[in-house]
């Protein structure tokens, strides 16, 4: 047996033994919450059915290959575990996914998570997975088992979700019920449909003895899965909010292609009397005109701007490596203000700040309800919502995208800034995060 070894995300070893152990560890703090493992068995990226999910709730595949084996406490924390006997796993199965999920809270909480495979037999380590880079996530894929050429591997994945078990558990084919009343207390967990067999008879017990918790009648077989065409895995979006701001987009598997920045806006519809500011900011919103804008600057130390005014609208092949498409007057959901980021020339830039200013049709952001997308190519989706405007705001920082070792991190920064008289909105961004740019008048 060569000895264990600790893996870097998206590296794999082999797995020889018969059986294993994955045992999920984490450092117990105050206000952290709890974490549950949790395994989904794959046909071609997704479950069979709910039966191919085994978690907290239904702890055993009916193969028995796999089973969840709980918590317990050990010296460093928490560690909860699951076993897979790999020579009992159906030959249809290619891939065993290994997940994680925060109750009450994110992972960004918890300290020291990990993921071992052992031995069964001997106890030995096979492989550790650190992840330690989570923030906003409350479900994570810390790696997957899969065959090889007839061996099994185990791969080091470290993906995160927003959506907890139900959005993780989604995405591979399982049908989560939303529960009947979310306030209620006695259901703190998720739940996910899946219709388990009565418990075993035991000998010696009694036919009509009543079950000690009231049982649903038997449900019905289930439907066939809602949507007809099966969709591909698709990661949920990660929220960026004021208690987490940022997220690694390598994390997210935005290492390449392209990324869309997309702004979309609408104007509140509210009532607040005809004398408010309200009414005469908004009364011709139609013409309200918002531009979508980015300072960069590269790892070569040119900084630049790319907007609509002066028709600077960059290019993706070159520097700047950020493209601005056509200016967008409606806010749409399905257009709105979009730039592009080329990934592929990621290394190439330093820093990136997305902005927005108001072009003309408002002398502020109030009651502008905007959302903020950015949707890498390959990986998930990160939104984020700007809070309610109040001051008199005629330009906002949104996000800003910084190179940290090869890895681009986004921080939300939903600023709003407020423009000295005379200075244009361009200078008082700049001003704010130290540009250090020279300005002159444009037009678009």
């Amino acid at each position: 047996m060569g000895a264990s070894m600790t893996m870097l995300k998206g590296t794999n070893v082999p797995v020889a033994a018969q059986a294993v152990r994955v045992e999920l560890g984490w450092r117990t703090t105050p206000g952290a919450p709890d974490v549950d493992g949790s395994a989904l068995l794959l046909v071609s990226g997704k479950v069979r059915s709910d039966a191919d999910f085994v978690f907290y709730n239904q702890p055993v595949h009916a193969s028995g290959a796999v089973r969840h084996e709980g918590r317990r406490s050990v010296a460093d924390g928490v560690t909860d575990s699951l076993a897979v006997d790999l020579e009992r796993v159906e030959p249809a199965i290619d891939r065993i996914i290994v997940a994680a999920s925060a109750d009450g809270g994110t992972f960004g909480q918890v300290t020291g998570l990990h993921v071992r495979i052992m031995n069964a037999s001997d106890g030995t380590e096979i492989a550790r997975f650190d992840s330690a880079d989570a923030t906003v996530e409350t479900a994570f894929i810390l790696g997957e088992l899969y065959r090889r050429q007839g061996a099994w591997k185990f791969r080091a994945v470290g993906q995160g979700y927003s959506s907890g078990l139900e959005g993780l558990a989604t995405d591979f084919g399982i049908s989560v019920d939303e529960p009947q009343h979310p306030q209620q207390a006695q259901q703190p967990r998720p739940a996910t449909r899946v219709d388990l067999p009565p418990p075993p008879q035991v000998a010696g017990q009694h036919p009509q003895s009543p079950p000690a918790v009231p049982m649903a009648p038997p449900a019905p077989p289930a439907p066939p899965a809602a949507p007809p065409v099966a969709q591909p895995v698709r990661l949920t979006k990660v929220t960026l909010t004021k208690e987490a701001p940022s997220v690694s987009l390598a994390k997210q598997g935005g290492t390449s292609g392209t990324m869309r920045v997309n702004l979309n806006w609408q104007v509140r519809k509210q009532f607040t009397g005809w004398g408010s500011k309200l009414g005469r900011a908004i009364a011709n919103h139609a013409d309200l005109d918002l531009d979508l804008c980015a300072l960069y600057e590269l790892t070569d130390g040119r900084k630049g701007v790319v907007q609509a005014l002066g028709n600077a609208f960059g290019a993706l092949g070159q520097p700047p490596y950020i493209h601005l498409d056509g200016d967008d007057r409606t806010g749409a959901v399905s257009t709105g203000e979009n730039l592009t980021i080329n990934l592929d020339q990621k290394d190439r830039l330093r820093r990136v700040l997305i902005f927005v200013t108001i072009y003309e049709g408002a002398r502020s952001f109030a009651d502008l309800h905007a959302t903020v997308t950015l949707q890498p190519q390959h990986g998930a989706a990160i939104d984020f919502s700007l809070d309610e405007c109040t001051v008199p705001s005629t330009v906002c920082a949104l996000a800003l995208i910084t190179n940290n070792g090869g890895d681009l991190t986004v921080q939300r920064e939903a600023r709003y800034l407020v423009p000295e008289r005379g200075v244009s909105p361009q200078r008082t961004i700049d001003y704010a995060y130290g540009w250090g740019m020279n300005w002159t008048p444009g037009r678009k």
